[in-house]
């Protein structure tokens, strides 16, 4: 396999992670607006969802794991491809279960919403990756 054609295959990959990246932001989007939708009907009866302001930081930095989980797969190297194959697909059982969980709670639209934006684009994001490091050419990647 030419270097050309092992260059355009990490890029391919790192294009299924930002795919699966975009996906969980959109789920997220839809969850705040089935939130807020359910808030505004029942005319404020449901609780408010509030957090500490120490805890806030949390969720930009869980989320900021999609954006290295891309970077790495644009590095191309076979150690960050590995670690954006145990990272990624972390990110993409996590949110699974948290979409998921949070659909029994609030309805099967939000766990569909999760199974479809993320989990659907993370499959073919970790099947992706892993023929890329399996591929032989891809021992021929810069380290």
């Amino acid at each position: 396999m030419s270097s050309q054609s092992n260059l355009c295959q990490h890029h391919r990959v790192a294009l299924f992670w930002l795919t699966t990246g975009i996906g969980a932001v959109l789920f997220v989007t839809f969850q705040l607006f089935f939130y807020v939708n359910d808030f505004v009907r029942a005319q404020g009866a449901t609780p408010a969802i509030t957090f500490e302001p120490d805890v806030l930081w949390v969720f930009p930095a869980y989320y900021g794991c999609w954006i290295i989980t891309m970077l790495l797969a644009l590095a191309g190297t076979r150690k960050t491809q590995w670690v954006v194959l145990v990272l990624g697909s972390l990110m993409v059982a996590l949110n699974t279960l948290g979409g998921i969980a949070d659909g029994l709670r609030d309805g099967w639209y939000v766990g569909f919403s999760a199974v479809f934006f993320i989990t659907l684009p993370g499959l073919f994001a970790i099947v992706t990756t892993w023929r890329h490091l399996n591929n032989k050419g891809a021992n021929n990647v810069d380290e």
